[in-house]
């Protein structure tokens, strides 16, 4: 298969690029050459914008494809561009929404792909959802052959589960008391990703998959008090938690209120019977006791990637009233 990435050195798709290579197919990369992030070997890159339709056209004259991931879309505006490069250009279409589409907080768990989509918390969720929307009406009435697919909560080594980072893993160390949000019971889904990466590219040049959506998930439920004891041991120390009400949270501090009332407050567990038969061979074989080990590792491999936000620090001992 000839498959074009637009993107595809990110967090979730760094995983997917070399997987994809592996099984034989003869993959190209459409990016600007910005990523911190190295190309893996064996890929073909392509250097334009995306979002500069003059240097997209360019960078991709002459070449059809049997699938096109955009990894960096988020729009409609994007979706847009999307559809007038590559209609009567690909065999498949995967756009990358997000399982914080689903109706939010759910009525029902665990979710499945039939779950409503509908985030009124969020405005990323809804752009997302009204990107879904543009590919189901360009299927149904042109047969634009989109496959969509949402993944959770996604990581790699380089990407700590909690809003703030690192700065949270230095109050732990330091013996300052950490926020949970709520009573840290609800439950949450991690997703290491080079197992996503199974999923995924089990589905590219997969028939099955045309005028589909697929979540890609682990099957481990996790409460975010376990989240956090497990990132503590870790990093070698016992977090002190403090349970704080989500909605407290929000009221001190907006950059944190869409994601958290939008997507972490709320129990997400996941029904991923669709993406297993599509692709019987997609298992999710890292736990995040051994996620957090790794990621551990890479932050204290480097004393550089320890960045502490002292303003967001100063926040927390606000809301905890210190």
């Amino acid at each position: 298969m000839k498959v074009l990435f637009i993107g595809g050195t990110g967090i979730i798709s760094s995983a997917c690029s070399p997987l994809a290579v592996s099984k034989g197919i003869d993959l190209y990369l459409l990016n600007r050459g910005k990523s911190s992030r190295e190309s893996p070997v064996g890929v073909k890159v392509l250097s334009g914008d995306i979002r500069d339709r003059a240097s997209a056209e360019a960078a991709l004259q002459g070449h059809t494809w049997d699938a096109v991931v955009d990894w960096i879309a988020f729009t409609p505006d994007h979706i847009q561009t999307d559809l007038e490069l590559f209609e009567g250009k690909t065999g498949q279409f995967v756009f990358i929404s997000s399982a914080s589409a689903y109706q939010t907080p759910p009525s029902t768990l665990p979710i499945t792909e039939s779950t409503v989509l509908d985030n009124p918390f969020w405005e990323y969720s809804r752009n997302k959802i009204a990107c879904e929307e543009m590919l189901v009406s360009a299927y149904r009435y042109r047969k634009f052959p989109y496959t969509i697919v949402r993944p959770s909560h996604t990581y790699d080594r380089t990407l700590l589960p909690f809003d703030y980072g690192y700065t949270v893993v230095d109050r732990m160390r330091k013996g300052q008391p950490v926020i949970v949000p709520g009573d840290g019971t609800s439950l949450w889904t991690l997703t290491h990703h080079a197992d996503f990466a199974k999923g995924f590219v089990g589905l590219l040049g997969n028939s099955h998959a045309i005028g589909e959506a697929y979540h890609i998930t682990s099957d481990e439920w996790l409460t975010w008090n376990q989240i956090f004891d497990l990132v503590a041991s870790a990093a070698g120390v016992t977090a002190k938690k403090v349970h704080v009400a989500s909605d407290v949270i929000a009221a001190a501090d907006s950059g944190w209120k869409d994601g958290l009332l939008g997507d972490k407050a709320n129990s997400t567990i996941f029904d991923n019977s669709k993406i297993k038969r599509a692709v019987p061979e997609f298992t999710c074989n890292i736990p995040f006791s051994i996620g957090a080990r790794e990621i551990m590792a890479w932050f204290d491999a480097d004393v550089s990637r320890q960045q502490v936000d002292a303003k967001a620090s100063a926040l927390m001992d606000r809301i905890l009233g210190l």
